[in-house]
């Protein structure tokens, strides 16, 4: 029996090993994807932890972002409802303040047919500035908090969002609307697309 088309696409991002020369501790693609998922989420790139361990968001950033999202880990990791695709698949190492942006390669060479044939996607949560910056082009000059104050104008298709990790108490105490009004209508919509 022939391989579905999926399968074959999958298998080949995880085979993928477009950025070895760059990668300290090699390529290990983590991505988590079937067709019938509605909520697409895309982040920057695994960290060292979700790199050993193979699951996205294994981490405190995970943990963070599940509640913003008011779902467990069991809905959370299962591909038929959630999508979980970074802009780079591999963890790009570290650098002087943290972890490195995600590979420049990777969202233009996978992005493309991935997202092609999630085609039953509603809503794509667009994680931190990388993911801004690729899918909302337009936003690019703009901060971070004035892209995500702006969420209510990418709504239905999309949602910006900062990224989850504990490194951004300080933007979480500071934008006090970020929890009082987008993460109530967040968790509705997931609710919604989760039924």
């Amino acid at each position: 029996m022939p391989t579905p088309p999926f399968d074959t696409l999958m298998q080949d991002i995880r085979r993928c090993d477009l950025c070895r020369p760059f990668l300290p501790a090699g390529p290990r693609p983590v991505v988590q994807a079937s067709p019938q998922a509605r909520l697409l989420i895309i982040g920057q790139a695994p960290g060292r932890r979700v790199h050993k361990s193979g699951i996205p968001w294994d981490d405190a950033s995970g943990q963070r972002l599940r509640q913003w999202l008011g779902i467990d880990a069991d809905l959370f990791y299962d591909p038929r409802h959630v999508a979980l695709v970074p802009m780079g698949f591999c963890y790009p190492g570290t650098g002087k303040s943290g972890d490195l942006p995600p590979r420049p390669e990777c969202a233009p060479r996978w992005h493309g047919p991935l997202l092609a044939a999630l085609s039953q996607v509603e809503l794509t949560l667009l994680i931190s500035r990388h993911a801004l910056n690729y899918y909302l082009p337009a936003m690019s000059r703009q901060t971070l908090t004035e892209t995500v104050k702006s969420w209510r104008q990418h709504l239905p298709a999309r949602l910006p969002l900062p990224h989850p990790s504990p490194r951004n108490n300080i933007w979480l105490r500071k934008n006090p609307w970020f929890e009082d009004e987008l993460l109530p209508d967040l968790r509705l919509r997931v609710a919604e697309l989760m039924r």
